[in-house]
């Protein structure tokens, strides 16, 4: 299946649960297709056939997009590398979780959460290891006695009930032994955020090198420069966070030419994210709004004076 036919897949998918999806991503680079948000739920959504063609560049930008949004990040994909994915199971991409469309269904439509997870060996489950120590104790069984029924050792019983996870084999054989459910659902929608991604400084900016690179850095320091923080991106269809008193501002920098469907896209997915959005332009000296966006030349930025100014401007 060709990622354009997954994508639309995924859109259907999203608006039949009851969710906002964004317009897709065309821009590239881009490290992700869609924003999503169900108005309790933010999603960013990157959508590949091969999930194990997302790199780690990809998955910082995911993890540190997820964290200025209060979002979730998932990958939606067919295969990770010569198999395809199994329904129900989730499968991690550089800390990122990633299921297959028809995993996605059954979660946001019908309501049943992934029970297993892909690891190197095979599938695994959670255990509910108060629920293992409970029945195992009901049944007056020692470690000693579980662990001979299962042909493992003492110590690992004592892990399983020290919650550590274990094959998909070994948990039905223990519910079929305690005659009770011990594997705890995955939540698909809990996502912990990656600590090191956010201490990283990004490798370089995606306008490249040469003058587009030293025209965003300008941008970016001339923001600074009244008050607002800047929080760079990789590959993103905008450029920046731009965050003022808990303000957050979507930020594209570009000439004239490339910005009228960039600050479309942006806007939209402003929208969706209950963000401001923002284009600063090069080769343009006035102000008008795209959509949500507001469209602002150098020059003219160079008369804000700060960002309190400049958050009223967008919301006129």
């Amino acid at each position: 299946m060709s990622s354009d036919r997954l994508l639309h897949i995924v859109v259907s998918i999203l608006i039949m649960a009851g969710y906002g999806v964004s317009e897709r991503c065309g821009i590239r680079p881009r490290s992700f297709d869609l924003m999503t948000s169900d108005g309790e739920h933010l999603l960013v959504i990157k959508v590949v056939s091969q999930i194990d063609s997302v790199n780690e560049d990809i998955a910082w930008d995911l993890d540190k997009v997820a964290r200025h949004l209060g979002a979730v990040p998932l990958i939606i994909g067919e295969r990770a590398r010569d198999a395809p994915l199994e329904r129900g199971a989730i499968y991690l991409r550089c800390g990122i979780s990633a299921v297959s469309s028809a995993t996605l269904y059954d979660y946001l439509a019908k309501g049943e959460r992934p029970l297993v997870y892909a690891s190197p060996g095979g599938l695994y489950v959670n255990i509910d290891a108060g629920r293992l120590r409970a029945f195992r104790e009901e049944r007056s069984m020692s470690l000693g006695d579980l662990a001979h029924h299962l042909g493992v050792s003492r110590r690992t019983i004592s892990k399983y009930e020290g919650g550590m996870g274990t094959t998909l084999d070994i948990a039905m054989q223990l519910e079929e032994l305690l005659d009770n459910d011990i594997v705890t659902p995955i939540d698909l929608l809990s996502y912990t955020y990656t600590i090191e991604a956010e201490a990283q400084s990004p490798a370089s900016l995606s306008a490249g090198p040469g003058a587009a690179a030293d025209t965003h850095q300008k941008t970016a320091d001339r923001l600074r420069s009244i008050g607002i923080n800047i929080h760079e991106l990789r590959h993103a269809p905008f450029h920046a966070f731009a965050v003022f008193e808990g303000e957050t501002i979507l930020t594209c920098y570009g000439i004239a030419q490339k910005t009228v469907r960039r600050a479309e896209l942006v806007g939209n997915m402003s929208q969706i994210s209950g963000t401001h959005s923002l284009c600063v332009v090069s080769d343009y000296r006035k102000e008008k709004r795209i959509g949500k966006t507001l469209v602002i030349g150098e020059r003219r930025l160079k008369d804000v004076e700060d960002g309190a100014d400049l958050l009223e401007m967008m919301a006129d």
